[in-house]
Parts: C-alpha cells; sequence; structure tokens
C-alpha cells in the first residue's frame, strides 16, 4: 500500500502589518500556534495551504506564510503547497510563492495575459498528482472558474496520474451551511462537476467556509469525496441562531491520508482510501477574543447585499462589467 500523508490548511489571512484580522486577530500569533499544535502530526508528504493565505494580498504576508510554512514543512519531510482564495492577489502570491507548487514558476492557462491570469499548477508527490485552481475574481467574494480554466483542468486530466489526482481549490464545490456563506459560494459548480466526469481525482480540498465539513460532489460518473477544513484564523460557528454569522475563538486544520490499495490476486479490483482527521483547538485571549464577531440577521443581509454574487453575474455565468455588479467588498 502506498499513501499520502497531507495536512490541509485554509484561511490564515496574514498580513503585511501589525494589523489585526477583523480588527481582533493577531494573525501570525494563530498560524504560529497551530502549526505548533501539529509538530506531534508524524511525517507528512504534503502540507497545502488551500487559500486565503493573506489577507491584505501584500507581498510581505506571503513572505511571513513561506517563512512559516516552508521552516515547518521541511521538519515534517513534506513539501508546502499554495492556492489562491478570494483575499489573495494574484501579483503578490506570484511574487513571492509563484504558482504556489515547489519550484514552480508562474504558470498561468492559456489565453490569460501575464500576472492578471489566474494562478494554477501541478505536483507530483508519492505518485499523486496534486493539482491546484484558482477559484478567486478579483474584487469579489464568491469563486467562479471560467472556460479556459476548465479546459486547462481537462488538458492536465486527459493523462491519468499513477496514482490519482487530489484538487485543490478554495471555494468548495458544495453547499455552505452558514448565513454570510450563501451567495459567496463557487457559483458554477456544476461546471467543474462536468469537467472531472471520468477523471482520476480522488478527492478535493477546500476552506473559504471556516467550519470543519466532509461532503461528496456529484458528477455523472460518481461521486468525489470534498474535505473542507477549518479556517486557521477563526472557527465560523455552524450553530449560531438561524441568520447570524458567529466567528469563535477557533483554529485547526485536518490531517488526510490517501491510501492505494493494489488489486488483490483473487480479483479484487485495486482502490484508494481516505481518511480524514479535522483538529480544532481553541485560540487563547492573547491572540482573540472568545468571540470575534455576531452579527444578526439585519448586518448579515446589509454586508450579503454588497458581497454576494449578484443575479447579473450568476446569469451570465461569471463576472460581469462592475457598472452591472454590486459594489466591490472581499469580506
Amino acid at each position: 500500500m502506498t499513501a499520502l500523508r497531507i495536512l490541509h490548511l485554509s484561511d490564515t489571512h496574514l498580513m503585511g502589518s501589525e494589523t489585526l484580522h477583523s480588527g481582533a486577530v493577531d494573525t501570525v500569533a494563530a498560524y504560529t500556534f497551530i502549526l505548533e499544535a501539529f509538530e506531534n502530526a508524524g511525517p507528512l508528504d504534503v502540507v497545502v495551504v488551500s487559500g486565503d493565505a493573506s489577507d491584505d494580498g501584500s507581498p510581505a504576508s506571503y513572505g511571513t506564510l513561506r517563512s512559516l510554512t516552508g521552516d515547518f514543512a521541511a521538519r515534517h519531510g513534506a513539501v508546502a503547497i499554495y492556492a489562491m482564495g478570494n483575499h489573495d492577489e494574484r501579483a503578490g502570491f506570484r511574487e513571492v510563492l509563484g504558482n504556489g507548487h515547489p519550484g514552480g514558476v508562474s504558470a498561468s492557462p492559456s489565453g490569460y495575459p501575464g500576472m492578471d491570469a489566474p494562478v494554477v499548477g501541478v505536483s507530483e508527490v508519492a505518485g499523486y498528482r496534486i493539482l491546484t485552481l484558482d477559484s478567486s475574481v478579483p474584487g469579489r467574494t464568491h469563486g467562479f472558474l471560467d472556460a479556459a480554466q476548465l479546459d486547462w483542468l481537462r488538458s492536465v486530466l486527459a493523462k491519468d496520474s499513477p496514482r490519482g489526482t487530489v484538487l485543490v481549490i478554495h471555494h468548495p464545490p458544495v453547499p455552505p451551511l452558514t448565513a454570510l456563506h450563501q451567495g459567496i459560494e463557487l457559483i458554477n459548480a456544476p461546471a467543474l462537476a462536468q469537467a472531472l466526469e471520468g477523471t482520476d481525482v480522488l478527492a478535493i480540498l477546500s476552506g473559504h467556509y471556516h467550519h470543519h465539513l466532509m461532503d461528496m460532489f456529484n458528477t455523472d460518473s460518481g461521486v468525489i469525496p470534498v474535505v473542507v477544513t477549518d479556517g486557521v484564523v477563526n472557527t465560523n460557528d455552524v450553530l449560531a441562531p438561524p441568520g447570524h454569522e458567529r466567528a469563535l475563538a477557533g483554529s485547526g486544520g485536518t490531517l488526510v491520508t490517501l491510501t492505494s490499495v493494489p488489486a488483490t490476486e483473487h480479483g479484487t479490483g485495486g482502490r484508494t482510501l481516505l481518511r480524514s482527521v479535522p483538529i480544532h483547538r481553541a485560540l487563547p485571549p492573547v491572540i482573540t477574543p472568545a468571540v470575534v464577531f455576531d452579527l444578526g440577521p439585519d448586518a448579515v443581509a446589509g454586508i450579503s447585499a454588497t458581497i454576494a454574487a449578484t443575479d447579473a453575474e450568476r446569469l451570465a455565468g461569471g463576472p460581469v462589467s462592475q457598472k452591472t455588479a454590486s459594489p466591490t467588498r472581499k469580506d
């Protein structure tokens, strides 16, 4: 049996200055705290940060991310891989992290101009392919994958990898649970499902929702497990009162293991087993207050009016002119 051991982290929201996230959370301290919590995780193959690595898109924030993550990964025998989220900025990301893969240059799907292109990449680790997509929409909060990126995805997946593919995308292709995330999900998940039909994708790793979630993504050829990991910066409370969006002083990550089981001499076909172990830790008061924010229904409605994907964006199947879209905001 051959295993791929992944530490899946997301939503670090690091700052290039000493600014506190949501006016309350020391993001560097929170990330340092959760990495220390995983010191006894044992040997790893990959550390994945699945987006919203930075809160301000600054090169300094990505430098902090690369230093903290790289040092941790090196101590555990792992490589570090990063994906774009809606808070990330492509220019700053590319300047420091390239395409988010070891030794990766600033790659982009064909048909995109230069630095504004989505940041995508592919690595092979222990015979498994790790593929990152860029679901960010510049200036907006929801996720979207346009035709050029989906075509690039199909071209990569047209050839099977030795043991299968792990897909990393910040916006989960499964529905959100909390109030404020309604409307800022991946708005064209069915198009992704079509692109993944009949491919060797074994699992999808996502963030964005700031809480642990295990779900299944349906395609016409089968279902793919989706592992959504906790936010490093805070944890969204899925048991908040109806209509509320509440963030608590929590942090965490997920240990994901894929194990390839070969076919047996008795005719049992080869298969891949997935094990997901969510780890949650309360952040201490020196890093964040116990309740980071608790927004009531009126506040949620007001914010949603500015950040949710508009009817025009949904009807167009993607970004539209800012003249017709709602005001830009990336909360």
